[in-house]
């Protein structure tokens, strides 16, 4: 049976907050994954979301760290709230004695996807990721927001768009920010009837053409939520490629 996961605060606001999911069996510290629920970075979303995906990483072997995060509708998320979170998150996993944090990888799912992709090019703070996983994930800001994605979620989230603050684009979107440095792993269902497959298309070649470790996993017919059910293929392809990008295999 997989122990309760306690709830660990990494700040003093409600939401800073995260659940560390630890395997059963003794040992440790055990590599760890770093969970980014999605939800167009909107308060009505949190981390239940990637429960699921907590609970299986567990099951597996590895620490699951799911994360909490100020959120746009709450006093202080958005920008730059929503990004100091994430990362003063991660940090957090640098006193946490459970976990191996030399050895973290970030999967985010949709909006969670761009601030795993967002974490791997983070250079400061005291725990650096080791790969980043989009799973359906908004790559590109500057498209998302171009193309309306979540009913204005981007501008919300940042304030305007690129043309009103092209320097907060330059800071938050990955799409701005390659090479990123790290490994890379896109995850996108050709059927995501919310963030359309282009963005994981396009930010693969754009990667890789900038030098990244970069692998695009394009899944027919796969839905927006497919790539998060723990039972699906999408989630498979992930699991199977942990060992190589925390670099255990």
């Amino acid at each position: 049976m997989i122990p309760p996961a306690p709830v660990i605060r990494y700040g003093s606001h409600p939401d800073q907050v995260a659940n560390l999911h630890l395997p059963a069996t003794d040992g440790g510290p055990w590599p760890c994954i770093v969970l980014i629920h999605g939800g167009f970075w909107r308060s009505r979303w949190d981390r239940t979301l990637t429960t699921p995906l907590a609970l299986d990483l567990a099951a597996r072997g590895y620490a699951a760290w799911n994360i909490e995060y100020r959120r746009v509708g709450q006093v202080g998320g958005g920008w730059p709230g929503t990004f100091d979170d994430v990362g003063s998150a991660v940090d957090a996993l640098a006193q946490t004695a459970e976990v191996d944090a030399t050895r973290l990888v970030a999967i985010g799912h949709s909006a969670g996807g761009h601030l795993a992709l967002w974490l791997g090019a983070r250079k400061s703070g005291r725990c650096r990721i080791r790969a980043a996983v989009s799973l359906a994930g908004v790559s590109s800001l500057a498209d998302a927001h171009a193309d309306g994605l979540g009913d204005g979620a981007v501008a919300e989230l940042l304030g305007g768009g690129p043309a009103d603050d092209p320097d907060r684009y330059r800071s938050a979107d990955p799409a701005s920010l390659l090479p990123l440095g790290v490994p890379q792993l896109l995850v996108h269902g050709s059927g995501d009837e919310h963030v359309p497959v282009s963005q994981s298309r396009t930010h693969f070649a754009s990667a890789r053409a900038a030098g990244d470790d970069v692998e695009l996993v394009e899944l027919p017919a796969a839905g927006h939520f497919d790539v998060v059910d723990a039972g699906h293929v999408a989630w498979q392809a992930v699991v199977d490629r942990l060992p190589r990008l925390l670099g255990t295999a």
